[in-house]
């Protein structure tokens, strides 16, 4: 295998996640809780295994994510009429991705649930008027990312 088709795969990686973001909803929840956690991580002052595990629970939800919307992708291109065998393997998927959302939430407890840091960062932020003006803008933005998508033009199907 050449270095030029290695390359290419890569690019064909980050289309997909790429994709995966603009055409589902939940994809781009999950962004932007990543984004929450990067932002308030390093109040925490977490440990290389704290970050660690930060960092795989972030990747499990992404990557079940993609999965689902890959077997989706598959499932609706096998037929468009009703097959339960066809609902079974789309609401088994979007299970594996609920499981590892509900354990990114307890880890995300377990990491962030320390009260007497609350008040350090709410003295970085009244320190800051300015970061509370692009925190709340960040909210604002991000709800009209997650609820009305990415308008991207339309394009052909990929041919790998």
């Amino acid at each position: 295998m050449g270095i030029g088709r290695f390359i290419k795969g890569f690019g064909y990686a980050f289309s997909g996640i790429v994709r995966c973001i603009c055409e589902e909803r939940n994809m781009r929840i999950h962004t932007v809780a990543v984004f929450y956690v990067l932002l308030f991580a390093p109040f925490f002052h977490f440990s290389a295994v704290e970050w660690a595990v930060l960092f795989l629970t972030m990747a499990l939800v992404l990557a079940a994510e993609c999965v689902n919307t890959a077997l989706e992708r598959l499932c609706d291109r096998v037929g468009k009429e009703f097959s339960p065998l066809i609902k079974a393997a789309k609401d088994i998927a979007a299970g594996a991705v609920l499981i590892c959302a509900v354990a990114a939430v307890c880890v995300a407890v377990c990491l962030f649930w320390r009260p007497e840091i609350f008040p350090e960062i709410a003295a970085w932020f009244s320190e800051r008027p300015l970061s509370i003006l692009a925190l709340a803008l960040s909210v604002v933005c991000l709800f009209l990312y997650c609820f009305l998508g990415i308008p991207v033009p339309h394009r052909r199907e990929d041919k790998h």
